[in-house]
């Protein structure tokens, strides 16, 4: 549990399993429930536009979303991570800012197998080579 008393449904790790294990998946976008009681799945997909991913992120509202990042190292070889987004973005209203921020760790900690994290203010700080930059290192 948060220390902001949101608890992250049992469906947000089934479907995380999914992603990590089944290989079905490439991303996953979860907020909180209108209730703010619990963490839920928003949306899962199996698309592997990174652009159409970015295109869920609303510009005025919060939400965490895990992407199974696919990509070439500098040698050629081919790989995957696993990365937790956390997107705040500016024009999203004060409370809800401060709310993710105290529910994330609920969220985040109940998925094991995460390689990095991307905190995300503005669509220029989640771009594609703004990412791949960051999981290269």
């Amino acid at each position: 549990m948060a220390t902001s008393g949101v608890k992250a449904l049992p469906i947000c790790v089934d479907t995380f399993q999914e992603l990590k294990l089944g290989k079905t998946l490439k991303y996953i976008i979860y907020k909180i429930s209108d209730d703010l009681k619990s963490i839920e799945v928003v949306k899962q997909s199996e698309d592997a536009d990174y652009d159409n991913f970015l295109k869920e992120l609303p510009e005025d509202d919060c939400r965490w979303a895990v992407y199974d990042f696919a990509y070439k190292t500098p040698d050629g070889g081919d790989r995957n991570k696993i990365i937790f987004f956390s997107w705040s973005p500016d024009n999203a209203k004060i409370k809800p800012k401060m709310l993710y921020a105290s529910s994330k760790d609920g969220l985040r900690k109940s998925l094991n197998g995460i390689a990095a994290e991307i905190q995300g203010t503005d669509y220029d700080e989640v771009a594609l080579e703004t990412v791949l930059d960051r999981i290269r290192r």
